[in-house]
């Protein structure tokens, strides 16, 4: 479906839109195949571009496996070293499910505060 303003638009020419008209209507210049190398030499280089991170990055990942799969083995062996009763600290500093949502309740409370002290 077209616009009617986009048919008003192609009915009402003035000089300007008829001399773009007759410029474009004109036949290509020929260039010997020029431009469809040019095209084809930006397609490669898009396509190069595309692919070059991608492998890249499957390259270093190859390269970083071994020296990765070290550092897991050295900081799980660290983690022996960590007393006990700091292990178990986290259950009481981590705050649970109901302080979330009492804490969530009040921060709710305080923004619509701010927000009817603004208006």
């Amino acid at each position: 479906m077209t616009s009617k303003i986009i048919n008003m638009a192609e009915r009402i020419k003035d000089d300007s839109d008829r001399m773009l008209d007759s410029m474009f209507a004109s036949d290509p210049i020929a260039d010997d195949g020029f431009s469809a190398r040019i095209v084809r030499n930006i397609r490669r280089k898009i396509w190069l571009r595309r692919l070059t991170l991608p492998v890249a990055t499957l390259i270093g990942g190859l390269i970083a496996f071994k020296p990765m799969t070290e550092m897991v083995r050295v900081v799980a062996g660290l983690t022996t070293l960590i007393p006990e009763d700091i292990m178990n600290a986290s259950e009481t500093i981590v705050p649970q499910l109901p302080m979330l949502v009492l804490g969530a309740m009040l921060l709710a409370a305080i923004l619509v505060g701010v927000r009817t002290l603004e208006d």
